[in-house]
């Protein structure tokens, strides 16, 4: 387990170096220069390089990143071009509101999924099944915005249970910080626990038409014994990988539905950033995803090796 371990671990560090460089050349490499967007088309062009050189911008590409690179390292993050803020203190601010709003949605998309997949595929082909799968269509085809729209719709603005918008911050309670976030949870978990039931639904199946199934079914364990300690556990594989990219994309890409609810988090972030060509701010942001993705996934290998021993085994 060490040596799997250790090998998952230098290729995640090699991805993140990867993706560093990708990151900063992508944005780099955009058109538009954060000076001369700050102080306007009519700004003298002696003022837009006294302030290219404030933030910084005058020398060459590759010194830049190698600062940015050790000064992400060393947790320094930069400075903010627009707000001359640390870009730190923003990300850390922003991440408590996108963070457990993804793993709120995250927990709301697997406790929908799990017991979903399992009736379906334990009743393959009857009513429960069929009922299952046409809710999980509907689930993949409606746009997550547009079923927020309607959440707002209806339980803010006529039952009034929720606020249509916002976040109440957690200096005024565990409970109240989720009560503002369980709209935009569920908005973003239904379309995912969609996902998540169709593939455990597969993967269940997949594993009961195997040998091992019918011969624990022989040795005398009934159907329901048979489905949970066999046949739930070796299903899983698959699901902790579309679990670690819904952790993921729930994290990166609720920029709309931070932007229905007016959410402070760290798609609205990035979107603000990159409507004022705050490269420092979304060159940071974009990164800190990177590395949650490629985390995640780390995690989601050490797990496969948790679940099933063979992996462990090839290396």
């Amino acid at each position: 387990m060490l040596r799997y371990s250790l090998k998952r671990l230098l290729s995640l560090l090699i991805s993140l170096a990867v993706a560093s460089l990708v990151i900063f050349l992508v944005i780099e490499v955009a058109p538009g220069d954060p000076a001369s967007f700050m102080l306007g088309i009519n700004a003298q062009p002696d003022t837009v390089a006294a302030l290219r050189s404030e933030l910084g911008l005058n020398v060459p590409k590759w010194a830049r990143y190698l600062n940015w690179v050790g000064g992400m390292l060393s947790g320094d993050f930069g400075t903010s071009y627009t707000y001359r803020t640390p870009v730190a203190e923003m990300i850390a601010d922003r991440l408590w509101v996108s963070l457990p709003l993804a793993l709120y949605a995250l927990t709301i998309s697997t406790l929908i999924a799990f017991p979903a997949g399992i009736y379906a595929a334990a009743r393959r082909g009857g009513p429960g099944d069929v009922a299952v799968m046409g809710a999980t269509q509907l689930g993949v085809a409606i746009p997550n915005f547009w079923f927020a729209m309607m959440m707002v719709l209806v339980f803010a603005i006529n039952l009034r249970w929720f606020n249509a918008g916002g976040f109440a911050g957690w200096d005024k309670g565990v409970w109240v910080g989720l009560h503002s976030l369980t709209l935009p949870a569920i908005s973003l978990a239904l379309p995912q626990a969609a996902i998540l039931a169709r593939v455990m639904r597969s993967s269940l199946l997949d594993i009961l038409g195997e040998d091992f199934m019918r011969t624990a079914r022989a040795k005398g364990l009934s159907r329901r014994q048979t489905l949970w300690r066999h046949g739930v556990r070796n299903a899983l594989i698959p699901v902790l990988t579309i679990i670690g990219l819904q952790f993921s994309f729930l994290l990166a890409g609720a920029i709309i539905i931070e932007q229905v609810f007016y959410l402070p988090g760290l798609g609205r972030l990035v979107f603000q950033a990159i409507s004022s060509r705050d490269l420092i701010v979304v060159e940071s942001v974009v990164m800190l995803l990177v590395f949650s993705v490629i985390t995640v996934n780390f995690l989601v290998d050490l797990a496969y090796a948790l679940v099933d021993p063979r992996l462990r085994a090839r290396t």
